[in-house]
């Protein structure tokens, strides 16, 4: 019983990051149709300042994680804002172009975080606490994941809110809806793009941190690597719901630690639960345009 308490939480843990990461992905292609395959490196890139800050203000300090929290996502969202300012929104309704230019994006930036902070992985240290566990129902479970839940759900109500109750959140979801005309009536549409990119960003510089929490170590290829798991979260929870996207994420990762421990196979299983959702729902669970 103690097994299967400490897989489904550490899964849930896990999920919380996976969310992190796919939200913002769910959020850019849901609203804006845009295939951001550059995600992963505003990952990356929160991670490695996190952990340089972190290191200078005292990598086991509590003041010294939160403020790796607030920089990772500071700089998440200052990165995703200039890539969607100055290269994507230039290319709407070109997917093409989309793709070519993120994937490039994404090639160079890793090359260049190889140049800065090398190949090999930076360890990460935290509060003690966090590297300690708590005994829930005989399972031992690291503390760290229930760090990584409690900021998921805050961020995933802090979006929902955004979206349903600011006036940016409307002028959004108009201009998913019938953009010309949003536009026609004097509001700037394209400055609430860039806002959604922002935000998808800083969920994906908060995700980076938690994540090199959570593996104890930030390299160059994190962002990427915790990238494939959120493009299949996104499209099994289905393109543009928040909901969904956290459904996916939750199920997913709880099935990858079930099947690693008791097969081996997790990512297996993983793509087996893609391919059965694709062929069997190809919206994904809770797929909608606009989400809510």
């Amino acid at each position: 019983m103690s097994t299967v308490v400490l897989l489904l939480i550490t899964g849930v843990g896990l999920g919380a990051i996976y969310f992190l990461v796919a939200s913002g992905l769910s959020l850019i292609y849901g609203l804006m149709g845009v295939l951001n395959f550059a995600h992963g490196v505003f990952l990356t890139f929160g991670a490695f300042l996190g952990w340089e800050v972190a290191a200078r203000m005292g990598a086991t300090t509590w003041a010294g994680f939160a403020a790796s929290l607030l920089v990772g996502a500071l700089a998440g969202a200052v990165f995703a804002a200039l890539t969607e300012r100055f290269l994507v929104q230039r290319l709407y309704e070109r997917h093409i172009e989309q793709v070519l230019i993120t994937v490039g994006l994404a090639l160079a930036v890793v090359a260049l975080f190889d140049g800065i902070w090398g190949t090999d992985a930076r360890f990460i240290s935290g509060p003690p606490w966090m590297s300690r566990t708590t005994t829930i129902a005989g399972a031992n479970v690291p503390n760290d994941r229930f760090v990584a839940i409690v900021l998921a759900v805050v961020v995933l109500v802090a979006i929902v809110l955004f979206l349903q109750r600011t006036r940016y959140g409307m002028i959004i979801r108009a201009g998913v809806e019938n953009r010309s005309m949003v536009t026609a009536l004097g509001i700037d549409v394209r400055t609430a793009f860039t806002l959604i990119f922002t935000i998808g960003g800083a969920a994906a510089g908060l995700g980076g941190v938690l994540a090199s929490h959570a593996f104890g170590y930030v390299s160059p290829m994190l962002g990427q690597t915790l990238l494939i798991f959120a493009f299949i979260v996104t499209v099994i929870g289905g393109l543009g719901s928040l909901t969904g996207a956290a459904i996916a994420s939750v199920l997913v990762a709880v099935l990858q630690q079930f099947a690693n421990y008791y097969w081996g196979y997790g990512d297996f299983a993983v793509v087996v639960l893609l391919a059965v959702v694709v062929l069997t729902r190809p919206s994904g669970l809770m797929g909608k345009k606009v989400t809510a």
